[in-house]
């Protein structure tokens, strides 16, 4: 199973729409079955993200926000999208891993940020 995270820097990024760089981890369910890779984004596009996400077989999405109709669109395709997560993405994917990431999780990590 692979999972998608929106980064910008160390943190989750807020915005999916204007996402530049992504995280791509594989997994066998509870642990990493691989080191995970960063990959750049040639020009920010959702639609395009998309369209990424379902080419690669992607199954879980960590994003922080996220329109409707491409939240949609995700669902439809048969993704689980946590969005609006706030902090590092790091702690974002060993929640994945734990089972234990919701929508609208704030990570003790985002203390401090500011916007």
């Amino acid at each position: 199973m692979k999972i998608l995270i929106t980064i910008q820097g160390n943190f989750v990024a807020p915005r999916f729409d204007m996402v530049s760089e992504v995280l791509i981890a594989s997994t066998d369910g509870q642990k990493l079955t691989e080191k995970p890779r960063t990959i750049l984004i040639s020009r920010p596009s959702a639609d395009e993200l998309c369209s990424f996400i379902t080419k690669e077989d992607i199954a879980i999405v960590v994003c922080g926000g996220i329109e409707e109709r491409h939240y949609k669109y995700l669902c439809w395709t048969k993704k689980k999208v946590f969005d609006a997560v706030i902090g590092p993405y790091a702690e974002a994917l060993q929640l994945v891993l734990e089972n234990r990431l919701t929508s609208g999780t704030i990570l003790p990590g985002a203390v401090g940020i500011e916007g």
